[in-house]
């Protein structure tokens, strides 16, 4: 098996580290007759250094082909760059007789290919024709696949992303309320309506911020900063797997107010950890987080909603405790990645062994 991702071990991508926590746990109590290798088909960030692991990627998987020892390739699937790579790969398996798992991933799918050109939409919709399984996130990812390519209902699963059970103890900190943001700061994660949020509960004492990852990182510190808001949020910028785990050990509440999102690691992973969770009702995110039961949700840029919500996590202790313990059954019950890797290497071994889509 050969599962074809983005950036690879340690990437910083959500696919990445679920792809991670996949290979983990498949050398912790993985089948031994099970052999599964992991590849980047983008590496780098520029252009050229993005060529350069791909050509990497199709000569690797090309001498798997030469000497019949790819049996099944696991294409995780995004929009733009990666569409254009990952039908590449797929052609290249195509010829080989390799089974195909398709694993659509991408936050903002539906919109790239309900706007693609005829090229492109006749490009995605062969790929999803001609996968022998499909993977989706959630129910609307399953609803959008089957609105434009009906007859590939059979073939899909739904399988939510998972994590890992927490490494460190949740020891949230000395009687301040600790909110955290984990994701790629911009636009799209809704980070500038969770400033302006944070900025209409500067006059509540009790409270303290973080928002840590990559993006747009100075113009969010300018922000803060200008608001002078700096004595309450800090903005390390990215920190890395074991960093994160130790925010969200010492953290309280974690917010994510994005405008796109597939199923996002950071509430999965904050769930995991039995915080309370603010986020949008956004691609599969009402699956998992079920308002006033599991999390709260507030749509995409009300910071005025986003404030109240926090206002009232940060005021009501009884309320944080409650949500963050259903939020840790529910992870323990639905998206633990002991259980997810056991079901997603039968459909490895089933998809292998099946005839392959004509």
């Amino acid at each position: 098996m050969l599962i074809a991702t983005p950036f690879g071990r340690g990437g910083q991508g959500g696919i990445d580290r679920l792809m991670d926590m996949v290979m983990d746990e498949l050398s912790r109590s993985g089948d031994p007759g099970l052999a599964v290798e992991l590849a980047p088909t983008r590496g780098g960030r520029g252009l050229i250094a993005a060529q350069l692991y791909f050509a990497k990627f199709l000569i690797r998987m090309g001498r798997l082909c030469l000497t019949r020892r790819l049996d099944l390739i696991h294409i995780n699937l995004a929009s733009r760059g990666s569409t254009l790579r990952k039908f590449i790969v797929m052609v290249v398996a195509r010829l080989s007789g390799a089974r195909i798992v398709i694993h659509l991933h991408g936050p903002d799918f539906r919109q790239f290919w309900t706007s693609a050109s005829g090229p492109v939409d006749a490009a995605i919709t062969w790929m999803f024709r001609k996968a022998d399984r499909i993977i989706v996130l959630g129910t609307v990812w399953r609803d959008l696949v089957v609105s434009r390519v009906p007859g590939a209902s059979e073939r899909i699963v739904v399988m939510a992303n998972a994590a890992p059970r927490p490494v460190f103890p949740h020891a949230p900190g000395d009687g301040i309320v600790r909110i955290l943001f984990l994701g790629r700061l911009g636009e799209r994660k809704g980070t500038p309506q969770l400033v302006k949020a944070l900025h209409l509960l500067q006059p509540l004492a009790g409270w303290s911020a973080i928002l840590a990852g990559d993006g747009d990182v100075e113009t969010t510190r300018r922000d803060i900063v200008s608001l002078e808001l700096e004595d309450r949020i800090g903005v390390p910028g990215w920190v890395g797997p074991d960093g994160a785990a130790r925010l969200l050990a010492s953290s309280d509440i974690l917010v994510l107010p994005s405008f796109d999102e597939n199923l996002p690691m950071s509430v999965i992973e904050a769930m995991a950890n039995g915080l309370a969770v603010v986020a949008t009702p956004v691609g599969a995110v009402e699956d998992i987080i079920i308002h006033d039961e599991t999390g709260l949700l507030v749509q995409p840029g009300d910071a005025e909603g986003l404030a109240a919500s926090l206002k009232r996590l940060i005021l009501d202790p009884a309320l944080r405790g409650r949500l963050g313990l259903r939020a840790r059954a529910f992870h323990r019950d639905r998206l633990d990645i002991e259980p997810y890797v056991q079901k997603l290497a039968r459909l490895w071994t089933e998809t292998s062994m099946r005839p392959r889509q004509r």
